[in-house]
């Protein structure tokens, strides 16, 4: 899901950098002490699981876990990303220099988002099934989401994108089944080991701690 370099517009790469720049901002600030282990590694998990990819035009197609990610950082996801993106394009020329901030954006927002998906309506006292459910929707969402901002990005570069934004739409979709089965096997699974890593809804939280 990587944009490659030199394909966004010069508008498009100067407003994703401003996003990107305050969401990272906002990630460092909010991340604790206690939290840099588990943003490191799953930073390192995502750089692993990314390299692995098919090209797909300006993009391309890969494992890509955000929506994991984002369920297990919340805003810590934006330099988690920022990291392992400007190492992949550093070193193997995924991605770009210039395009790291529409990449971050596109998989921060789309992580955020199942990370919502994730937590809606979440009680404390839900098991590992619920999980597995509640996992799979986010995985689903974290491409999903991913491949709609990714598309919305092209498209705003310039009409002659539109083809390629479909095409990228299309190949993804194998990807949002891998992704929501991945996400539901390891989310049920810290559901009954560390519950205390996954995010709940906020009254739910409230409620269950009365």
């Amino acid at each position: 899901m990587h944009v490659a370099e030199g394909v966004l517009s010069p508008t498009v790469v100067a407003v994703s950098w401003v996003g990107a720049v305050a969401a990272i901002g906002v990630g460092a600030r909010r991340m604790a002490a206690e939290e840099v282990p588990r943003v490191a590694l799953l930073a390192a998990a995502f750089f692993v699981a990314s390299l692995i990819r098919v090209p797909v035009g300006p993009a391309s197609a890969h494992l890509v876990l955000n929506g994991v990610m984002g369920v297990l950082l919340g805003w810590s996801v934006f330099p988690a990303l920022v990291a392992a993106l400007l190492l992949q394009a550093v070193f193997f020329g995924f991605g770009g220099i210039t395009s790291l901030g529409a990449n971050v954006l596109i998989l921060g927002v789309s992580a955020l988002t199942a990370r919502g998906v994730f937590a809606l309506g979440r009680s404390p006292r839900e098991g590992a099934k619920a999980a597995a459910v509640r996992g799979a929707l986010a995985g689903a969402m974290g491409v999903g989401a991913g491949v709609a901002l990714l598309g919305a990005s092209l498209a705003a570069s310039g009409r002659e994108f539109l083809p390629a934004a479909a095409v990228v739409a299309a190949t993804h979709l194998p990807l949002v089944a891998v992704e929501a089965a991945v996400a539901a096997a390891g989310l049920s699974f810290l559901s009954r080991v560390r519950p205390e890593l996954l995010p709940v809804s906020r009254r739910r939280g409230r409620e269950g701690g009365t």
